[in-house]
């Protein structure tokens, strides 16, 4: 099934190898592009998600705050990933790599279906805005960037060996 994925993508990914980009950025583009926007976004929208949680009964401005940071980067964090995650397998092909392979896309198939999760819970208003559903969306929220951690650790053991 990889291969038919990589010979799917094939074209799309002599494309970009026409443009002559040098083998640095193909190799090591994604990872640090995806860098920031774990350590940086993830980090930040996991903070405000939980700063809104914990501070809903003691700093009612504060929460409502960290609630807001969290609905406008959030979004944003789940587009750059889902293009992230395009762009890390295209990146495979263009570098001739197999795909399904490699536990980094695994752990990065894992998460997009985790924040997609996350995503529908919260578009449909926490089913009622039930506490349940928002517990359990910061629970999987918090479990994805572990996740995403994990990937990235991966992602360079995988850099480092192609």
């Amino acid at each position: 099934m990889g291969e038919q994925l990589s010979n799917f993508l094939e074209p799309i990914a002599a494309w970009f190898r026409s443009l002559d980009t040098p083998e640095p950025i193909v190799h090591w583009g994604h990872p640090l592009m995806m860098a920031i926007v774990v350590f940086v976004m993830g980090s930040f929208v996991g903070l405000a998600g939980w700063r809104s949680r914990i501070l809903a009964t003691t700093n009612k401005d504060e929460a409502i705050k960290s609630k807001a940071d969290h609905r406008k980067i959030a979004p944003l964090m789940y587009l750059f990933l889902a293009a992230g995650y395009t762009g890390g397998v295209l990146s495979l092909v263009m570098q001739h790599q197999p795909i399904l392979e490699s536990s980094h896309f695994w752990t990065g198939s894992v998460v997009i279906v985790l924040l997609t999760l996350n995503a529908v819970i919260a578009a449909s208003g926490f089913v009622g805005n039930k506490a349940l559903m928002r517990t359990i969306h910061a629970y999987v929220g918090s479990i994805a960037l572990c996740i995403l951690f994990l990937h990235a650790i991966l992602g360079l053991k995988l850099g480092l060996a192609i």
